[in-house]
């Protein structure tokens, strides 16, 4: 008996392996299946430029990358101490305003190589509600705590959305035409916008994400989309799969769908380095009662054959 809806999933045609150079990009469910390509030693790269929910300003940055704007000092602002971008995230504010512009220009210029060697690139949209600066008439990516009466807050058309998408695809191919695109919508619930508005605002980005993807599909590039909010809307559709703010998925959840991820999108010779990787990982994380027994040894000594071998067959996992 089957006491669960399961959501069914296909085989992408350009899996990720261990040779792949995968970009994360969006909410922050995109830093939650980041996390899980880093432990298991994926070469991969998780918001250059902080987390971004809405996709207006995730295409903004492809955008100023791809042209190689520089930003300058009419990007930023100060504000309570620090100094700010309205298109990064808090994370890289800096009381420094010199640093500041110094540490975006040369992620921006990392960024670009980093997506035109990339072979995947992850994209997980979090909401149609933005905030717009009523004196620059431009969306926000982040407001820094700037008194709200200084913005509008908006939700964007299904049309916008399509196009913000769009363009966010072609910028990137004109950067890297092989790249494969995988697309999902954040399982995570914006319910400070409403319960009603936030699936208002999850619907306007499905229907603008399916429009687009149903226009982009060939041999050589698939543009793929994974159900993360389906699979936790039906597959786990009970508390105790969230977290203490019964908003965001608990590790429990975020483990379910990145097994439900890596079983469709990872190749199989991966699913088993995987394996390898994960005992390692806990190996490492032991901790003995003896340190100095030669039980404990040998334990170690094996550990570092497993860890050569590993680094040996893929240069680029460090441990």
């Amino acid at each position: 008996m089957q006491f669960r809806t399961l959501i069914p999933l296909s085989k992408t045609n350009n899996p990720i392996d261990y040779n792949s150079k995968v970009i994360s990009l969006g909410s922050c469910f995109a830093v939650n299946m980041a996390e899980k390509l880093d432990y298991f030693k994926f070469e991969n790269h998780t918001n250059p430029f902080g987390i971004i929910f809405n996709p207006v300003s995730i295409e903004k940055i492809i955008k100023r990358v791809f042209k190689q704007e520089l930003f300058t000092e009419k990007d930023v602002f100060f504000h309570n101490e620090r100094w700010h971008c309205f298109d990064i995230h808090s994370d890289w504010s800096n009381s420094d305003k010199q640093e500041l512009l110094e540490n975006l220009n040369q992620i921006a210029k990392t960024l670009v190589q980093q997506l035109s060697n990339a072979t995947h690139v992850i994209i997980t949209y979090g909401t149609s509600w933005i905030y717009r600066n009523t004196e620059s008439s431009e969306i926000v990516a982040n407001c820094h705590k700037v008194p709200q009466k200084q913005f509008s807050k908006e939700l964007l058309s299904v049309e916008t959305i399509q196009k913000s998408i769009q363009n966010t695809i072609d910028l990137t191919q004109a950067l890297n035409p092989s790249i494969n695109f995988i697309f999902t919508i954040s399982p995570v619930r914006h319910v400070k916008d409403g319960f009603a508005e936030n699936q208002l605002s999850k619907s306007h980005l499905f229907t603008a994400l399916h429009q687009v993807l149903k226009t982009h599909n060939s041999q050589f590039i698939t543009h793929n989309y994974f159900p993360s909010y389906e699979i936790m809307m039906d597959e786990l559709r009970d508390y105790r799969f969230y977290g203490e703010d019964m908003l965001h998925p608990n590790p429990i959840a975020i483990d379910y769908i990145w097994q439900r991820f890596s079983e469709n999108y990872i190749t199989e010779d991966s699913l088993l380095t995987m394996k390898e990787i994960s005992e390692i990982q806990k190996a490492l994380n032991h901790r003995s009662f003896n340190p100095d027994s030669e039980q404990h040894l040998k334990f170690l000594s094996k550990l570092q054959q497993k860890i050569k071998s590993i680094e040996e067959k893929f240069p680029h996992i460090k441990f």
